[in-house]
């Protein structure tokens, strides 16, 4: 039995007794020797802080080992019945890994107390915590990931649902404005953050740009809440991140030879595939904003035609022409 699964079970066979535990029932039960078992001791009451005591039985009462707090393991290391399996714990160190990637630093800093403490069970595990992170790696490419300071603040604002006065940067227009808003949702969209909030400026919905906001500060004010579903049609229910207008159907045709590689994609949800009979591969997908959908199609180049909307061909044709005059 390795050392993380006798350290388990030592703390099941505590918490589950009412009475002290003696010595013999536990190296019983665990099958470990006694030099095993002071090291394994050791180790729950000096790294782990293990409320562990040792009763003497005085009066009558019987001897042996108890957890003082019943629900140390829960209430100290942050989620119920925390001793894993190997195999659990190995996938607790490669989420810590892919959530290092995923944001600025927030679920990094909150989640390094049990990274912390599930590194120590595995000290005498096969496979140093060490070896297991250096098998995952992300690579990341052509991505902003601008890491925005202001990032904890919106998301404690978001969760408790209260407004934010924010200074926000619009690329378009290079502009900065002052604007009160009510956070409703933030999302993770292609390794960079957005906030979907009522903006009171606008007395609408908006998508933000989470590192284009340069300041921000909560008010001692609840949050206006917009409707689920206004909410929920800013999200997912057309092609890419930006909404707005109507919604339509594109259909884009990719030759034989990329559409193996596009028949497996997943572009939307609500999205319809055809291989055709000459190899070639119709995907139908619904957009409201283009702008978002035309560069993706562009990144296929002569792989893929746009056979309708007659806007939406125009508007790539446009691109492409402005392009090849790049090289002319």
């Amino acid at each position: 039995m390795s050392q993380s699964s006798r350290i388990r079970d030592l703390i099941a066979i505590l918490e589950n007794s009412r009475q002290p535990v003696s010595r013999e029932r536990l190296l019983e039960e665990l099958g470990s020797s006694l030099s095993t078992f002071k090291r394994d001791l050791a180790i729950l009451r000096n790294e782990m802080q293990a409320p562990i005591v040792w009763k003497r039985g005085e009066n009558g009462t019987q001897r042996g080992y108890m957890l003082e707090d019943k629900g140390w393991s829960s209430g100290k290391l942050g989620l119920p019945n925390a001793w894993f399996s190997a195999s659990e714990i190995y996938a607790l160190l490669m989420i810590h890994e892919l959530a290092s990637h995923i944001g600025p630093g927030l679920l990094t800093e909150h989640l390094q107390p049990l990274i912390t403490r599930v590194t120590l069970m595995l000290s005498a595990a096969d496979d140093a915590p060490e070896a297991v992170r250096a098998r995952v790696r992300l690579l990341s490419s052509a991505s902003r990931r601008t890491a925005s300071p202001h990032f904890e603040t919106v998301a404690r604002a978001a969760v408790k649902s209260r407004r934010l006065k924010i200074m926000y940067f619009t690329r378009s227009r290079n502009e900065r404005s002052e604007r009160t808003v009510s956070p409703q949702i933030i999302v993770h969209y292609k390794e960079n953050w957005y906030l979907v909030a009522w903006c009171h400026k606008a007395n609408g919905l908006r998508m933000l740009a989470l590192d284009c906001i340069k300041d921000a500060t909560i008010l001692n004010e609840d949050a206006q809440i917009a409707a689920k579903n206004e909410v929920d049609a800013m999200l997912g229910r057309d092609f890419g991140i930006y909404s707005g207008g109507e919604r339509q159907w594109a259909k884009l045709l990719f030759t034989k030879r990329q559409a193996p590689w596009v028949q497996s994609e997943t572009w939307h949800p609500e999205q319809i595939g055809e291989l055709r009979d000459d190899g070639s591969y119709l995907l139908t997908i619904p957009y409201s904003n283009p702008k978002e959908l035309i560069l993706d199609i562009q990144r296929y180049g002569p792989d893929v035609c746009v056979l309708s909307p007659p806007e939406l061909r125009l508007a790539v044709a446009q691109r492409l022409r402005d392009a090849a005059a790049q090289y002319e």
